[in-house]
């Protein structure tokens, strides 16, 4: 019996890759710019293999294809985090409640925040946390749920990163995972879903802060709604 030979990735696949790893880690900078020739011999490819990844990467968010600029790593303002981040908070506590209700395995989860616990480094500790976070929502039941939640994953990912940059807050987000994970073990879908919600709303209050105007607005809105209930008391 012959085994099946496993398929060599293709340069344009190897080049995508580790530009997203440098972006995603930090080594590549919001703002910094891509040259075609240089990545091109970083990488030990020809330009054309380098221009497909790009092409692919402005699809997804990561960088910025300008006629006049060339192309530059994405940069991440407070519109773009909490756009990101709404989106988040609206679709992946809900694929974490379905995913602990349907009795799904939870290992790939607690695999990723060992490996987020014991990382030397901030890239590997990145890399870790959003594989804890995918193996959170993946198992939901939903493929489609899932397939959007990962199209914005690499960009939330952007967003972390620039905001660890300035203001590290790993040992919290840490103690949060923990706590996140443990619900969810014990079977308490709302529980576990309401943690990870917090734990999204948080980190980006923290790294991008309302304005006065926006805060206020938030608590006209939430005064209105408690005023509401009240009155249907």
């Amino acid at each position: 019996m012959t085994s099946v030979p496993i398929p060599i990735p293709s340069r344009t696949q190897f080049v995508l890759e580790g530009i997203k790893h440098r972006i995603l880690t930090g080594q590549l900078t919001p703002g910094q710019a891509l040259v075609e020739t240089e990545l091109a011999a970083q990488f030990g490819v020809s330009k054309t293999p380098v221009r497909e990844a790009l092409k692919t990467l402005a699809g997804t968010g990561l960088v910025v294809m300008n006629q006049y600029k060339g192309v530059t790593v994405r940069m991440v303002d407070a519109d773009m985090a909490r756009e990101i981040y709404d989106v988040r908070l609206l679709l992946e506590p809900e694929a974490l409640k379905r995913a602990v209700r349907r009795g799904a395995s939870l290992d790939a989860a607690r695999d990723a925040l060992t490996r987020a616990d014991e990382a030397t480094d901030t890239a590997e500790r990145s890399l870790a946390n959003r594989e804890f976070h995918r193996a959170l929502y993946l198992p939901c039941g939903n493929p489609l749920l899932g397939r959007m939640l990962d199209e914005v994953r690499d960009q939330a990912a952007l967003v972390s990163a620039v905001a660890w940059a300035a203001s590290p807050s790993w040992e919290r987000e840490a103690g949060e995972h923990r706590e996140i994970l443990r619900l969810a073990l014990d079977g308490d879908a709302d529980g576990a879903a309401s943690a990870l919600h917090a734990h999204i709303a948080s980190f980006v209050r923290r790294a991008f802060p309302p304005t006065e105007a926006e805060a206020a607005a938030e608590a006209a809105v939430v005064a209105e709604v408690a005023a509401a209930e009240e009155g249907r008391e």
